[in-house]
C-alpha cells in the first residue's frame, strides 16, 4: 500500500508512505533553495520529487491532501488560492501552467460532535497525463496523525492525549484511544488562536509594524522566544491581559489586534516592550498549563500520554513547563509539529483508514539527500576524515558548515544541515550570529552526546528533535559560553550512535581532545531560504571558510578574519535576520 500526502499550501511537501512505513517526506523549501515555507505550485513538482525515489504517479494507491481554509471568506483574504464551501473547500493550483480546482477539506471540524477522522473522498487531481481519484481531511487531523502515529505511544499501541494548538486555532485537546482507533474530541481549552503570539509581538521591540494592525507572521514567534529572555515578567500585567481577553473577544481571525490595541491603550508607556513580551508569554504559558490540567482532570482517562502538536508546539518554553508538571507520563512533540508535518498527517490519517493501524514506521531523517556536486570557483577540496574534521573544529575554533545523509524532516536543522562550531569560544555565538546576519540576542543550540547530557544540563533527558530547553547546570557556564542563552538556557538535541552514527562519531571524536561532548548547532542556509540541497550553495553562500561533505573539506581560498570581524561593532550592526 503506497499513499502520498500532500501539503498544497504554505510549507508545502510531498510525503510517501509504503506499507506503515515513511519513505521520504520532502519539503518544497529544501529543494533547490526555495524560499521558507514555499507552497505547492504546480502538480508537475509532484512528478518530480517522486521520480528522485524511483516512483511513478501510477505507482501510487492514495492520495491525501491536506485541508486548508475556514468557514468564512476571512480566510481567502489570507490565502487567495481558496474559495470557501459550506462543506468543503476549493484551492486553486497549477497543473503544468493551467489553473486546476481540488476540493478539499477545510480547516478544522465545525464543532465537537463532528467527526475529525472523516475521509472526504474526491476527483480530479491531474498528475501528469491523467486525473487522480484523491481523499482529504481536516487541516487539524493531519496534526493529530502527523504526532501520534509518529509517537512512541502508537509504537506501544497506547492511547494519547493530542493537544493541537495551531495558528488559526484555539488549543483544542484530543484523546486517541487506540484499542478503538477512536478520536475523541474534548473541546478548546481556551479560546485564544495560535497567531495571538506573533500578532501581540508585532506591536512591540524590534518586531514592531507600524499601524494598529499586523498580520501573522510564521518567522515571529521563534524570534519573539530568544527575545524575552532581555525582558522580566511582570506579573501585575496577567490580571489586565486577563480583563482585555474576557471583555473584548468577538470573533477569532480579528481578535489578537483588538486585544493588543486595548492593551496599549489602558497601559501606556509604563512598561518597556522587553518586559510587556516577556509578560505576555509568561501570562500565555500559566494560562496553558492552568486550562490543560482542568481540562484533563475533567476527562481522565487511562493513559496520561500526550503528544503536542500544531505550530505553537515549536516554542520549546512551554513544551519545557507542560513536560515539567509532572501531570503526564510522557510528553511527546514530533520534529515536525508545524505545517511541515502536514503531508505525513494526511497521509498517517489514510492509512489508519486503509490498514487499520495508526503507527507509522519513520525516520527522522527522511527528506531529501544532499548533492555533492562542484563547490564555488575559489574554493578548494581535500579529503577529511570525521576525526580530522573534530580536529579542525578544536584547533581552529571556527565554524564549519556540515552536510550529510538525508536533510532532517521539519525546520529544526538536527545534524545533517547544520553549522557546527565549538562551544568554548566566548566568541562563537557572536560569530555564528554574524555569519547568519542574526540579532546579537539569537541563542545557538547545543547537540550533545545523550549520555552526557544529564552532568551539563538539567534535566538533561534526551531530546533527539530540539523541542524543549533546559537549563545550563552551574559551573558549565563558563565551560561552554557559546551555548548559554541569556536566561542561563539553552536548546538541547541529544545524539546517539544509534540514531546518527556520523553525528556521533564526530562528537566522540571532539570529546576526545576537547572534554566538550558537545558542538554548536545552528541551521545551514542561505538567507530566507530552506537548508542547502548541494555543496556548490554552500560554499557560493561564502560566509564561512570551511565546508565538510562525504570524507570531503572545502576549504576558501582566502579565509575570512571570523574573529576579527566579530570584535568590531560596525560589523555586528549590520547583521540583518535570515
Amino acid at each position: 500500500m503506497r499513499i502520498c500526502g500532500l501539503k498544497l499550501t504554505h510549507d508545502g511537501a510531498v510525503a510517501l508512505i509504503e506499507d506503515q512505513r515513511l519513505v521520504v517526506s520532502v519539503e518544497m523549501e529544501k529543494i533547490a533553495n526555495n524560499p521558507r515555507y514555499a507552497s505547492i505550485e504546480d502538480t508537475e513538482q509532484i512528478v518530480e520529487i517522486l521520480a528522485l525515489y524511483g516512483y511513478r504517479p501510477e505507482d501510487i494507491d492514495c492520495f491525501a491532501i491536506d485541508g486548508w481554509g475556514g468557514f468564512d471568506q476571512d480566510a481567502v483574504a489570507i490565502q487567495p488560492r481558496l474559495r470557501i464551501g459550506p462543506d468543503t473547500n476549493q484551492l486553486m493550483v497549477d497543473h503544468r501552467g493551467e489553473a486546476l480546482e481540488l476540493d478539499i477539506a477545510q480547516y478544522r471540524e465545525k464543532n465537537v460532535r463532528a467527526d475529525v477522522l472523516e475521509e472526504r473522498q474526491f476527483s480530479g487531481l491531474r498528475i501528469a497525463d491523467r486525473n487522480y481519484d484523491y481523499s482529504s481531511f481536516l487541516h487539524v487531523t493531519g496534526h493529530l496523525f502527523s504526532a501520534y502515529a509518529c509517537s512512541p505511544f502508537a509504537t506501544a499501541g497506547e492511547s494519547s492525549y493530542i493537544l493541537v494548538w495551531d495558528g488559526g486555532m484555539y488549543p483544542r485537546l484530543y484523546y486517541f484511544d487506540a484499542q478503538q482507533n477512536r478520536m475523541e474530541n474534548l473541546g478548546p481549552i481556551f479560546l485564544f488562536i495560535g497567531n495571538i503570539y506573533s500578532i501581540f509581538s508585532q506591536h512591540f521591540g524590534p518586531f514592531k509594524v507600524k499601524g494598529r494592525f499586523a498580520k501573522d507572521s510564521l518567522s515571529v514567534a521563534g524570534k519573539v522566544m530568544a527575545y524575552i529572555a532581555k525582558g522580566q515578567a511582570r506579573e501585575e500585567l496577567y490580571s489586565l491581559f486577563e480583563e482585555i481577553y474576557q471583555a473584548h473577544y468577538s470573533a477569532p481571525m480579528g481578535f489578537a489586534n483588538v486585544f493588543v490595541n486595548a492593551f496599549k491603550e489602558r497601559v501606556g508607556e509604563q512598561y518597556s516592550d522587553e518586559d510587556i513580551l516577556c509578560s505576555f508569554h509568561h501570562y500565555l504559558e500559566q494560562l496553558l498549563l492552568r486550562k490543560l490540567r482542568k481540562k484533563i482532570e475533567r476527562y481522565p482517562r487511562q493513559h496520561r500520554n500526550l503528544c503536542l502538536a500544531g505550530g505553537c508546539a515549536l516554542n520549546i518554553k512551554w513544551n519545557r513547563s507542560i513536560r515539567n508538571t509532572g501531570f503526564f507520563d510522557a510528553v511527546f512533540v514530533p520534529p515536525f509539529p508545524n505545517d511541515s508535518g502536514s503531508a505525513i498527517g494526511a497521509a498517517a490519517a489514510a492509512m489508519l483508514h486503509r490498514t487499520g493501524s495508526a503507527h507509522l514506521d519513520w525516520s527522522v531523517y527522511a527528506g531529501p539527500a544532499i548533492i555533492a556536486n562542484q563547490p564555488a570557483n575559489h574554493w578548494d577540496a581535500v579529503a577529511c576524515t570525521v576525526p580530522e574534521l573534530a580536529q579542525l573544529l578544536h584547533e581552529s575554533q571556527e565554524p564549519v558548515v556540515f552536510l550529510h545523509g538525508r536533510a532532517e524532516i521539519g525546520p529544526r536543522a538536527l545534524g545533517n544541515r547544520s553549522i557546527l562550531a565549538s562551544p568554548a569560544s566566548p566568541r562563537m555565538k557572536a560569530i555564528l550570529n554574524y555569519v547568519k546576519t542574526r540579532e546579537p540576542y539569537r541563542p545557538v543550540s547545543p547537540i550533545c552526546l545523550e549520555r552526557c547530557a544529564p552532568e551539563i544540563f538539567q534535566p538533561g533527558s534526551p531530546d533527539p528533535y530540539m523541542l524543549f530547553d533546559h537549563f545550563v547546570r552551574p559551573g558549565w557556564e563558563s565551560k561552554i559560553p557559546a551555548i548559554c542563552h541569556l536566561d542561563g538556557t539553552a536548546r538541547l538535541q541529544t545524539i546517539t550512535a544509534d540514531r546518527n552514527p556520523l553525528v556521533a562519531e564526530l562528537l566522540e571524536a571532539f570529546y576526545q581532545l576537547s572534554g566538550l561532548p558537545m558542538l554548536c548547532n545552528t541551521s545551514a542556509n542561505l538567507p530566507q531560504k530552506g537548508f542547502f540541497p548541494d555543496v556548490h550553495s554552500a560554499t557560493r553562500w561564502d560566509r564561512v571558510n570551511y565546508v565538510w561533505c562525504d570524507q570531503t573539506l572545502y576549504r576558501r581560498r582566502e579565509k575570512i578574519p571570523l574573529h576579527e570581524l566579530v570584535s568590531q561593532p560596525e560589523a555586528l550592526a549590520d547583521s540583518v535576520e535570515i
